[in-house]
């Protein structure tokens, strides 16, 4: 399913929903895996039928989840053989932690799924959070369909790149699709401030310059799914960048070039429209920041290294 339309005014219950799961699921890997840079182990991948974490160790085996998106369900898979699996039916959180806890234990693996939920105002602790949740079948496979060619546009865009590039991930906290572009130099040391993130992660991840760029489906003040970019620090010079395609604009109260994701597919070629984007906004990050202008190169062919002469 390419470019879905997505309706956030409508659906934000359900991607709500779907959020409020990865916080449980996005504990194991903070929890079992050693310290990435900026996180990314923490992050999940986006594949055909959903997400899915990082191989994860448990003793003497290995074991990865993949929540899917499309029959609504939540599998483990461990190297041992072992498998586990539950439905996705709108149940609580407190029960949906519950279950994951119970699918954990029948492959024999430990269930670190403490705590509550992160970069969220109201972060009730998952044990707790008995509020009504919603499922549907149809909106959450739209959903998936747009991170899906949200993420092929974004893997194909940081192939472009010679430097220090991030994963194609989506972080669970702020259930946002991202990837990072580094210039290599140290940066400032970020203010922190996120709700309920120790700021010492927030200064981690953004111990270096970057020019970052994204994907919601909708809320935390957005209310229409969007793709965004920004620099850190914040570079003179960036807001007033010449960004395509029509639609794109800065956005004062954030400090970032917002796209609808609507206009975006409704593009004759939206791939096209949005690498326009994100083009024109590492240029103007480029510009602004004194990135190096030697770690850019064409579009890579498949199966075909970059000439680097």
């Amino acid at each position: 399913m390419s470019w879905p339309a997505l309706d956030y005014g409508r659906e934000h219950a359900v991607y709500e929903t779907v959020h409020a799961y990865l916080q449980v699921v996005g504990k194991l890997p903070v929890r079992t895996l050693p310290w990435v840079n900026h996180g990314w182990h923490t992050a999940l991948q986006v594949v055909p039928r959903g997400f899915r974490t990082y191989t994860l160790p448990a003793g003497d085996k290995d074991y990865e989840l993949t929540f899917d998106m499309l029959d609504g369900s939540v599998s483990l898979s461990a190297s041992d053989g072992g498998v586990a699996a539950f439905r996705i039916t709108g149940q609580t959180v407190a029960m949906f932690q519950e279950q994951l806890r119970d699918a954990l234990k029948e492959i024999g693996c430990p269930a670190p799924l403490h705590g509550g939920p992160n970069e969220v105002e109201e972060a009730v602790p998952f044990e707790k959070d008995e509020r009504p949740r919603i499922w549907d079948k149809d909106v959450a496979a739209r959903l998936h369909g747009a991170f899906l060619s949200v993420a092929r546009v974004f893997s194909a865009f940081r192939s472009g790149y010679l430097g220090k590039s991030s994963p194609v991930h989506l972080f669970w906290g702020s259930f946002d699709l991202a990837v990072t572009r580094f210039s290599g130099r140290r940066a400032p040391a970020h203010p922190g401030g996120f709700p309920n993130l120790p700021d010492r992660v927030t200064r981690e991840a953004y111990s270096h310059e970057v020019v970052s760029f994204g994907f919601w489906p909708g809320g935390g003040g957005m209310d229409e799914a969007a793709f965004y970019a920004y620099t850190y620090p914040a570079a003179s010079g960036f807001a007033d960048a010449a960004v395509r395609p029509e639609g794109a604009a800065f956005d004062t109260a954030l400090g970032e070039f917002l796209l609808p994701y609507a206009l975006v597919r409704n593009y004759p070629d939206p791939d096209a429209a949005l690498m326009q984007f994100l083009s024109d906004c590492y240029s103007a990050g480029v510009d602004a920041l004194g990135f190096p202008r030697d770690l850019t190169v064409p579009a890579i062919a498949v199966g075909t290294p970059p000439s680097t002469n």
